[in-house]
């Protein structure tokens, strides 16, 4: 890519990402460009797979639970075209790193919302929970206990008793008990990882 170029997409980025200086959008380009290098080039300059995204979250942010890290990359992935952009790249590790609440709240209700019709029903929760717990107790039918969870679940968060999750119930809830922001599976990195992340991309960044 010409400076020319790189220095218009730079502050294209730094524009809207809204999280990051323009050193550190430089840095998120380059680190782009070495997945794309890796992706295989069937998306050749335009982006790089799912595959590749994986095993970046995966090793940069210890994220391992399957059907979380398609989650996320389809949350990523907003022109839905298999591949991550540039721009979705710098934009969705903008929310992932250094997202407001809001933001998050956003991305994590995105993520949870499985089939994308704007609640999380108990079904989904079901679905969710059922792979983000490994340890069943012996003597219960591992499916009673998940939803026993699901109800425990619908009674502190659904607030207008209709059986599932909308946002505006969510939002609620995560407000009144942060923690409940991951309620039905880890889908954001760790402070430990998110600052091990940032030495490691940005440390020739000038502060």
């Amino acid at each position: 890519m010409s400076r020319k170029r790189m220095k218009l997409l730079v502050d294209s980025l730094t524009r809207s990402s809204k999280h990051f200086n323009k050193s550190e959008v430089e840095c998120l380009v380059n680190l782009f460009d070495t997945l794309v290098a890796k992706a295989s080039s069937h998306f050749a300059g335009a982006g790089f797979d799912r595959t590749v995204f994986r095993d970046t979250l995966h090793s940069a942010f210890g994220l391992t639970d399957e059907v979380m890290l398609d989650r996320v990359f389809s949350t990523f992935d907003r022109s839905n075209t298999g591949s991550i952009t540039v721009v979705e790249w710098v934009e969705g590790l903008g929310v992932l790193l250094r997202g407001t609440l809001e933001e998050k709240m956003k991305y994590c209700f995105a993520i949870y919302d499985l089939n994308g019709d704007g609640y999380i029903s108990r079904e989904e929760m079901f679905q969710m929970l059922k792979n983000s717990l490994l340890i069943q107790p012996a003597d219960e039918e591992p499916d009673e206990g998940v939803k026993d969870l699901v109800e425990i679940a619908l009674k502190k968060m659904d607030y207008d008793h209709d059986g599932k999750l909308s946002f505006m119930d969510f939002e609620k809830a995560v407000r009144e008990e942060s923690l409940l922001l991951e309620a039905f599976g880890p889908c954001l990195p760790d402070i430990k990882s998110i600052i091990a992340f940032e030495q490691k991309v940005f440390r020739e960044t000038p502060k």
